[in-house]
C-alpha cells in the first residue's frame, strides 16, 4: 500500500515498466489473464483505483485528473519514471489523460475497450445508469452490466467467473461508485480531440460486441493518435481481455514487440 494505493509490483524488475489501469467498478485482479504471459520480460504494476479494491476512498470529487494524479503519485514512489500505460475502460481514459498531461512519463499507450464521444442516446443512457447507482448503489447496474461485458455462450459456461466479477462490482460502496461512474460518463469531454495531440506509440483494440465502446469509436481514437495501431476482435464484447485473454494478449505481445 503507498499514500492509500493497494498495489502488486511483479514481473522483470529489470525490463520495462506496464502499468495497468483497471475500469469501472473493477480491481487490480482483472489482470490476472494477461501478466503472466508478460512478467518474464516486463515489470508490471497494477493497482486500485481511488474507491475500488483495497485502495482508499478518493479525498477529492473523483475525476480524470485525480486519477491521473494518483498514477503519478505511485509511479514516483516505485520510482518509475516511465511506463507503458496498460488501460481497460475507464482505465483507458485515464491513460490517455496521462498522456495529455504528463507526456514525458507516458512511453507507450495500449488502450483496451475504452470510450470515445457518444452519441447523444448513449450519453443520456450512460448518465442515467450513473443516476440509478446513486440511488440504489451497484446493485442496479451489475446484472445489466454482464450482459454487456461477457457473450451469452460464455456468461451460459461461467458462471463461477461471472459470480467473481459480480462480487467484484457489488463490493463498490454506494456513496463512491456512482461518482466514479459519472467519470466514466462525463470524463470523455475532456480526452475527444486534445489541444496537446497524443504522439506516443498507441494500440487500440476493442471487439466488435462491445456495444458500449466498440469499433467506431475505437477508429475515432486511433484516427487521433499519429500511427496508432487498431484491433477489431471478432465475436466478443467488453470484457475481452477475460473472455478470451489469448487474443488479447497476443495483440499486446505484438504490439510490444513492435513499438519503438
Amino acid at each position: 500500500m503507498k499514500e492509500g494505493t493497494s498495489f502488486r509490483d511483479t514481473g522483470n524488475k529489470e525490463g520495462r515498466t506496464l502499468v495497468f489501469i483497471h475500469g469501472l467498478g473493477l480491481n487490480k485482479y482483472v489482470w490476472q489473464w494477461q501478466l503472466p504471459v508478460l512478467e518474464k520480460t516486463f515489470r508490471l504494476i497494477s493497482y486500485d483505483l481511488w474507491g475500488h479494491g483495497l485502495s482508499a476512498d478518493p479525498i477529492e470529487e473523483p475525476s480524470l485528473s485525480v486519477f491521473v494524479a494518483q498514477l503519478n503519485d505511485l509511479m514516483d514512489e516505485l520510482g518509475v519514471g516511465r511506463a507503458t500505460l496498460v488501460g481497460f475502460s475507464l482505465g483507458g481514459m485515464i491513460a490517455r489523460r496521462a498522456a495529455q498531461d504528463m507526456p514525458e512519463r507516458v512511453e507507450r499507450l495500449i488502450l483496451l475497450n475504452t470510450a470515445h464521444k457518444r452519441t447523444p442516446e448513449a450519453q443520456s443512457a450512460i448518465e442515467a445508469r450513473a443516476m440509478q447507482a446513486k440511488s440504489e448503489g451497484s446493485k442496479a447496474t451489475v446484472e445489466a452490466a454482464l450482459l454487456r461485458w461477457f457473450t451469452d455462450r460464455y456468461r451460459a459456461h461461467n458462471s463461477e467467473k461471472m459470480d467473481m466479477v459480480r462480487r467484484w462490482v457489488l463490493a463498490n460502496k454506494k456513496e463512491i461508485y456512482h461518482k466514479n461512474y459519472m467519470v466514466l460518463a462525463k470524463g470523455v469531454d475532456e480526452i475527444v480531440a486534445p489541444s496537446r495531440p497524443i504522439t506516443c506509440p498507441a494500440l487500440v483494440l476493442t471487439a466488435d460486441e462491445d456495444y458500449g465502446n466498440g469499433p467506431e469509436m475505437s477508429k475515432a481514437i486511433a484516427k487521433e493518435i499519429e500511427g496508432a495501431r487498431l484491433v477489431i476482435l471478432r465475436g466478443l464484447r467488453h470484457m475481452a481481455l477475460m473472455e478470451d485473454p489469448e487474443a488479447v494478449n497476443q495483440s499486446i505481445l505484438d504490439f510490444l514487440q513492435n513499438s519503438v
